[in-house]
C-alpha cells in the first residue's frame, strides 16, 4: 500500500502561480513514477505531467512551457510548480503514483486539491 497526501491548491488569479505537493508513504519501491492529473467539472480525469524517478519527465500539450514537475526521492514527494495559470485549468489535481516507469495502469491516488483560477 501507497498513501499520498497532497498540498498547495488554491484560489489564484489568471496569470499567476501555484506550487503543488504530493508526499509518498508506505510500501515505496525504488522504481516509480509520480504525476498529477487534474478533473475539471463535468470532465474525466487527464493526465497533466508525470516524473518518474530515474528523471524521465512527459507532459500533457496544455502544460507544456508553462508547468514543471520536480521531485525529492529522498522525499517521495513530487511537486508541480504551475505557471501562467489560465481558467481552464482549474480543477482537482490528483496525484498518481505507479510501481515502474509509466505513470498510465493500475497505482494509487491522493484524495485530490482544488485549484481555482479566476480571470
Amino acid at each position: 500500500q501507497v498513501q499520498l497526501v497532497e498540498s498547495g491548491g488554491g484560489l489564484v488569479q489568471a496569470g499567476g502561480s501555484l506550487r503543488l505537493s504530493c508526499a509518498a508513504s508506505g510500501s515505496i519501491s525504488s522504481a516509480n513514477t509520480m504525476g498529477w492529473y487534474r478533473q475539471a467539472p463535468g470532465k474525466e480525469r487527464e493526465l497533466v505531467a508525470a516524473m518518474s524517478s530515474v528523471g524521465r519527465r512527459n507532459y500533457a500539450d496544455s502544460a507544456q512551457g508553462r508547468f514543471t514537475i520536480s521531485r525529492d526521492n529522498a522525499k517521495n514527494t513530487v511537486y508541480l510548480q504551475m505557471n501562467s495559470l489560465k481558467p481552464e485549468d482549474r480543477g482537482v489535481y490528483f496525484c498518481k503514483w505507479t510501481t515502474g516507469w509509466v505513470i498510465y495502469g493500475n497505482g494509487y491516488w491522493g484524495q485530490g486539491t482544488q485549484v481555482t483560477v479566476s480571470s
